[in-house]
């Protein structure tokens, strides 16, 4: 597992936050975080297709340097998912990004994780973003 780094192609061309192929994944805290990653690894998700998101790596890469003024802007419902994981990530929980762009992959890992407690899951497609986490 690699640390979160976003990227040019988890943003829309005007630069709102979508991770298109990507699930995102928050838990309560980074040990669960990372006994998620380590369950998928073992499961046999590649290392290279997980990154593990702190709450400061949110703060800096997706919502900003300034707090809530800063999440990153949207015509959609992509701002209201920014802010629901701010205020998850502001209370201590850490995130899994998992490069899964084919639905079978994407079934794969929830199927990996069913039995793992999660506060948020989000599969971002093309145009959708599917709440994979209830």
């Amino acid at each position: 597992m690699r640390p979160f780094q976003l990227n040019s192609e988890m943003r829309t061309m005007r630069g709102v936050f979508y991770p298109t192929g990507w699930l995102v994944l928050l838990f309560p805290g980074e040990q669960q975080a990372r006994e998620a990653a380590r369950k998928l690894a073992g499961g046999g998700v590649a290392e290279d297709r997980m990154m593990l998101m702190t709450p400061a790596d949110f703060q800096r890469e997706i919502a900003g340097t300034e707090g809530d003024d800063a999440i990153l802007p949207s015509a959609g419902t992509e701002g209201d998912t920014v802010r629901k994981m701010a205020d998850l990530v502001a209370r201590g929980h850490h995130g899994l990004f998992i490069h899964a762009p084919e639905q079978a992959a994407s079934d794969r890992v929830m199927e990996l994780l069913r039995d793992v407690p999660m506060s948020f899951g989000q599969k971002y497609r093309m145009l959708v973003i599917e709440d994979v986490v209830e």
